[in-house]
């Protein structure tokens, strides 16, 4: 019995040692013959090439074992061996075309340019037969071919498929453009459906950035004569809009959007998208046109949406621009008090009360008058737990501003009880945590701040972060907490807007503490009081300070993020910002703004329907 069981353990072991060397005999086949092949020793890759195609003709051993072949001068055997191959396939076409490519290297020309010849002849009327055709001789880089298949296939096809996509491709990549722009905009008028296709793929044709762009023109002159010959078609005035608003033309838009909406008795959403995508792009002035335009409308919920528009508007420009006079300001107040009194205050009322206080408090130096707004506000009947905290923290902030802090410090308490673990009760907590930093309780606030390292909310952690990082690395021996504690009611007068008080401070811990540690925050400091005045070079020359002096500091990244800011959103100038946002991506590669700066890069270099 054991002398039975000792043969079959032996009989096994030598079963499974037989498989195992087998797939090892395989596995070093196919490795000797890529090693040779990648060497260019092509006799001895032929050997095991010729093996490997026998056991699996797949098209990489064919293709190499057809090379060996040919590299090693059996030109004969290759050729036999191409046709033996073609004539196993379903699909031949693209075997044909490398068997003509292969006559062609051979010097061959004939015989090649009879394959191709008889591709085409014999081109099957299905659209399925074309495109394969198509995409075989294009791969091979046979433009002239490719192009004689498609002119077939429209013969063959009549107008059962339209082929322009594919004659597009064409003119696009032999670069006749206005061909191009033909295809698809005759595309457009047997399927219209097909629109945001062609805008799309023209969007990556087209350099809308460009200045000087004779695509963009040729695109804008074939639109308009299109529009002209077809007037009851709305497809030209939409690609027209659409145009415009690419080259972010918008007020030439704004007229095609009018007419457009009219046309397709939109009853205003075409105008009304229009604004909201100005809005986008910072081009206000357009967006109010769009707004007041329906505010004078005809239509009811149309009027209603734009009047709120109008003061979000006037909301944005006030708190992002920052450029206007006390009389522009007054004004913008004095419309929503009269949109207030219209339409009654209530909880769906609330985002105008908070937005007209903030205007009030922070821009018009009223905050009384805010304070008293949002306190009333409190008493709104129907106002959920979460429309009464954010009343709470704008009245806390207002209270900052207002130098009541800790007043403000009971709202944020209540907010922080009210939501612990929502992402406004840690904005409530963390705004707790500078109140005692601003009053000079590092080590409680420094508390609070670390609690909110795990914020669930990446920003509130960020900033949490960075303000007990800050306080870490600048808070210790006397000397130390003299400047912090001076720092910190620096940074409570900027929240103040006393910016000049704010300036003396850091000004004086320059000059007392010459090589203290707080020199970045200080530059840092200073370009956000300047931002919050509107006063863009002064805040790029603190930016840029930080930049030449401490470039190897935390808040470098920060800076350059600031600057990219700037010119990209309030001085308008993309290739500026491009520059910043491009020096976080290769020099702070670990940077936290890392992808926010990657979006907003390729948002300007242009990678990447007004009905939704």
């Amino acid at each position: 019995m054991k002398s039975m069981m000792k043969k079959f353990l032996l009989f096994l072991f030598a079963f499974q040692f037989a498989l195992v060397s087998f797939g090892q005999d395989g596995g070093s086949d196919q490795q000797l013959a890529q090693h040779y092949y990648d060497n260019g020793e092509y006799d001895k890759a032929l050997i095991y090439y010729e093996k490997l195609y026998g056991e699996n003709p797949s098209k990489i051993n064919f293709m190499r074992y057809v090379e060996c072949l040919t590299q090693t001068g059996d030109a004969r055997k290759a050729e036999k061996t191409f046709k033996k191959h073609i004539s196993r396939q379903q699909y031949k076409q693209e075997f044909e075309i490398l068997f003509a490519k292969f006559y062609e290297e051979q010097g061959e020309t004939g015989k090649a340019n009879d394959i191709y010849r008889d591709l085409i002849d014999n081109l099957q009327p299905s659209s399925s037969s074309v495109v394969k055709l198509y995409n075989a001789f294009k791969a091979q880089n046979k433009s002239d071919l490719a192009y004689e298949t498609l002119v077939k296939g429209r013969k063959l096809l009549k107008k059962s498929y339209p082929l322009n996509y594919y004659f597009a491709d064409y003119y696009g990549s032999v670069n006749e453009t206005q061909k191009m722009i033909d295809e698809y905009l005759d595309l457009l008028e047997v399927h219209r459906s097909y629109i945001s296709d062609v805008q799309r793929i023209l969007s990556r044709q087209i350099d809308f950035s460009e200045e000087e762009s004779s695509e963009y023109e040729l695109l804008k002159q074939s639109l308009l004569e299109r529009s002209q010959k077809n007037p009851s078609s709305t497809t030209y005035a939409e690609m027209l809009t659409w145009l415009f608003i690419q080259r972010q033309n918008f007020s030439a838009a704004f007229v095609h959007v009018k007419a457009l909406d009219k046309r397709l008795d939109a009853r205003g959403q075409y105008v009304y998208n229009l604004g909201n995508i100005c809005i986008e792009n910072k081009d206000y002035s357009t967006a109010k046109r769009c707004f007041e335009y329906l505010k004078n409308g005809k239509d009811e919920l149309y009027a209603r949406r734009a009047e709120n528009a109008l003061l979000n508007v006037r909301f944005l420009q006030v708190t992002t621009q920052r450029d206007f006079t006390t009389a522009e300001l007054n004004e913008t107040i004095q419309a929503y008090k009269s949109t207030l009194d219209r339409v009654g205050k209530s909880p769906s009322s609330l985002p105008l009360i908070l937005e007209m206080t903030h205007i009030q408090a922070f821009y018009a130096n009223n905050a009384s008058e805010a304070i008293a707004t949002l306190t009333d506000a409190l008493e709104i009947r129907g106002l959920s737990l979460m429309q009464k905290s954010e009343v709470k923290m704008q009245l806390a902030d207002i209270h900052v501003l207002d130098g009541d802090i800790w007043e403000a410090a009971l709202l944020y308490s209540q907010v922080d009880k009210d939501y612990k673990f929502e992402s406004i009760g840690h904005e409530a907590k963390f705004k707790n945590a500078r109140i005692f930093y601003y009053d000079g309780e590092f080590d409680y606030a420094q508390s609070q701040l670390d609690v909110l390292k795990q914020a669930t909310t990446k920003l509130i952690a960020n900033d949490a972060l960075n303000l007990s990082l800050m306080i870490t690395d600048n808070y210790g021996l006397d000397s130390n907490y003299i400047a912090m504690n001076w720092f910190a009611q620096a940074d409570l007068l900027i929240e103040q807007h006393q910016y000049d008080r704010a300036f003396t401070y850091f000004d004086s811990i320059v000059r007392e503490y010459p090589a203290h540690s707080l020199g970045d925050e200080i530059l840092m400091k200073k370009a956000h009081a300047y931002q919050l005045r509107g006063e863009w070079s002064e805040a790029i020359n603190m930016l840029e300070r930080l930049l030449k002096f401490y470039s190897d500091d935390i808040l470098a990244d920060d800076a350059l993020f600031q600057l990219g800011d700037i010119y990209e959103n309030h001085l308008l100038d993309p290739d500026k910002a491009k520059e910043y946002y491009r020096r976080i991506l290769f020099d702070y590669k670990g940077s936290l703004y890392t992808a926010e700066a990657r979006k907003r890069f390729q948002k300007l270099r242009g990678e990447g329907s007004l009905l939704d």
